[in-house]
């Protein structure tokens, strides 16, 4: 009887495809190695990779004919035995209530957050279709007061903060001359305010 170890790689042996039709094979007769190619589909060379493996482990022993040719034949048939024995039923313990308790809660709370979640996403969607709109309308009602592009940066950088000179400077692509001329522009026309250092949207403008 085998040891465990030797079971092992006998195991790691068979495990191989190749190798068991090649086994499956050499029951039948002996084969040479251009036969065993030639039969099982397999390059010669793999087939000799697997060939020595075997006969390292003693599976396989190769002789010569008259002729010098190499054959291989099996040494030991092989024949595995796997015994299936059922296990004992297993009983899981139990789950306690207060587990129970806290997987509802969290399940609860997870629940909750997906649907805010959910809720947002659609509230965005629509909020995105709004500013849309408005910005359709803004740019029809603003056509006499918004001097190009320019004017227009300005605006949308102020619809997000209360800038200073320098960083408008750094947001929009306008000349520091072009910007303070435009800026003295917009508040001329009562749409843009300076408190302090920062320009904002004016009045009802900014509401």
């Amino acid at each position: 009887m085998l040891g465990g170890s030797e079971v092992s790689r006998l195991l790691d042996i068979l495990g191989n495809q190749n190798r068991r039709r090649i086994i499956e094979l050499l029951r039948q007769k002996p084969c040479f190695v251009t036969e065993i190619s030639e039969r099982l589909v397999l390059s010669p060379k793999a087939v000799i990779e697997h060939l020595q493996m075997m006969e390292r482990e003693q599976i396989l022993i190769s002789c010569q004919d008259e002729r010098r040719r190499k054959y291989y034949y099996l040494s030991h048939d092989i024949n595995i035995i796997v015994n299936l024995q059922k296990q004992e039923e297993v009983m899981l313990p139990p789950v306690d209530d207060d587990r129970k308790a806290r997987f509802a809660r969290d399940l609860a709370v997870f629940r909750r957050m997906i649907r805010v979640r959910d809720e947002l996403l659609d509230n965005l969607e629509q909020l995105e279709s709004n500013i849309e709109s408005g910005f359709v309308e803004m740019m029809r009602t603003g056509e006499d007061i918004i001097a190009g592009d320019g004017d227009l940066e300005i605006l949308l950088a102020l619809s997000h903060f209360d800038l200073t000179l320098a960083e408008l400077n750094e947001i929009c692509n306008l000349s520091t001359d072009e910007l303070k001329a435009r800026l003295n522009n917009l508040m001329y026309t009562g749409v843009v305010e300076q408190t302090n250092d920062r320009y904002q949207i004016r009045g009802t403008h900014g509401e």
